[in-house]
């Protein structure tokens, strides 16, 4: 039977996508913003990007800003990211400073997962699982190329490794330079639903990999990323139209059923 990840008030890795929106303001002002935006669409999850937030390292100011996204938004589910350069991100930091901006968001229990990212470290990539798993959160380990798209094997690899280093949920985010790298995506996506072991968010990055943000309840993506005020990657779309194209699709498929 396929896992499924059950997070307040969703299933991830049942139906339809879920659709996770990300918060991208640098400042206390601009979350606030997206805040009262976030009251106006439908979305699944909330993604907090604490890479941009200019106070990520004040401990005060963060804590200030998980407790106010929680408020505005109790019912929906929050994820912790934050993205270093190397993967798109908005900062560089160094391993023991990701570690403690992390084991601070997920000590304060204010969110229900975290991201964190594969090549971070094997032993520190274990050691950020397991505390979240400690603290009742789950974990999605990612993996993000801004410049290619793997061989086929070496995504199935990547989404291999994050399940085998303790992931809920395993993500891989890839840019497409032809139709073919779109397809490897796809195809590997699905070859990795079929083992049945974790959800996986897989998207193709950009105009080209679009169809990837659409389909995933076709070839087994159970999370797609839709932009509110700002697009946190390449070929996102606003989060009210992909609502209408992700339930075109689940109808479809239920009328074969």
């Amino acid at each position: 039977m396929k896992n499924v990840v059950h997070v307040k008030n969703i299933n991830i890795g049942e139906g339809k996508p879920k659709v996770c929106v990300p918060i991208m303001g640098a400042t206390k002002k601009e979350i606030s913003e997206e805040l009262d935006l976030l009251q106006t669409i439908k979305v699944d999850l909330v993604e907090w990007r604490g890479d941009l937030f200019q106070e990520i390292e004040n401990e005060i100011s963060v804590k200030y800003m998980l407790q106010k996204i929680n408020q505005e938004i109790p019912h929906l589910p929050l994820l912790f990211t934050f993205r270093t350069k190397g993967e798109g991100g908005g900062r560089e930091v160094t391993l023991e400073k990701y570690k403690e901006i992390n084991r601070f968001v997920i000590e304060s229990k204010l969110v229900d997962l975290v991201d964190v990212e594969l090549f971070r470290g094997k032993n520190l990539v274990k050691e950020l699982v397991s505390f979240a798993h400690l603290h009742d959160q789950k974990v999605i380990i990612s993996n993000h190329d801004f410049n290619q798209t793997p061989p086929r094997d070496e995504i199935i690899s990547r989404l291999k490794l994050a399940a085998d280093n303790g992931a809920d949920i395993g993500k891989i985010a890839v840019m497409p330079r032809n139709d073919e790298d779109v397809l490897n995506l796809l195809s590997a996506t699905s070859l990795v639903k079929e083992l049945n072991h974790i959800p996986i968010v897989t998207m193709s990055m950009g105009a080209d990999g679009l169809i990837s943000r659409l389909s995933g309840e076709v070839f087994g993506s159970a999370i797609t990323f839709a932009s509110g005020k700002t697009a946190s990657a390449p070929g996102q779309i606003e989060a009210k139209k992909l609502q209408t194209v992700l339930t075109i699709i689940h109808d479809s498929i239920n009328k074969k059923k």
